[in-house]
């Protein structure tokens, strides 16, 4: 997996484009970058959506691939980022029922991301979460 972060990292410098810039752009004024689960609960009322954190864990609990292939998972879970961020939809979203009823679905970014920002920022969001729990 260390692979595969370095070679993203060398991806996005070569196109100029930095996942964490486009998180702050474009999705920071929504998703918390990273909170505890207890941090979530005592802010629920301020949250506008589910913490990044969330969102990444989610996505990684709910793709499978049925090989178990981690390069493949990785692969396909950014491509549903870079689907869902342009054409987000109730019916795949990967929310819990109760974020989908606190945050409704999120608003779609087609026209305001370039394929490059949304690349970049979907890499981030597997990548930057790799380890990490909510």
């Amino acid at each position: 997996m260390k692979k595969n972060l370095i070679l993203a990292l060398l991806f996005s410098s070569l196109l100029g484009v930095d996942g964490y810039d486009v998180y702050k752009k474009n999705c920071a004024s929504c998703h918390a970058e990273s909170m505890s689960r207890d941090e979530a609960k005592r802010n629920i009322k301020t949250l506008k959506a589910p913490p990044m954190v969330e969102v990444s864990n989610r996505l990684k609990e709910n793709i499978s691939i049925s090989d178990g292939d981690e390069d493949v998972k990785r692969r396909v879970v950014i491509a549903f980022i870079k689907d869902y961020i342009v054409n987000p939809n109730i019916d795949y979203s990967m929310c819990h029922m109760g974020a989908l009823e606190r945050f409704d679905v999120m608003p779609s970014l087609k026209g305001t991301i370039s394929d490059d920002e949304k690349d970049a920022v979907s890499t981030w969001v597997y990548d930057r979460y790799e380890n990490v729990k909510f």
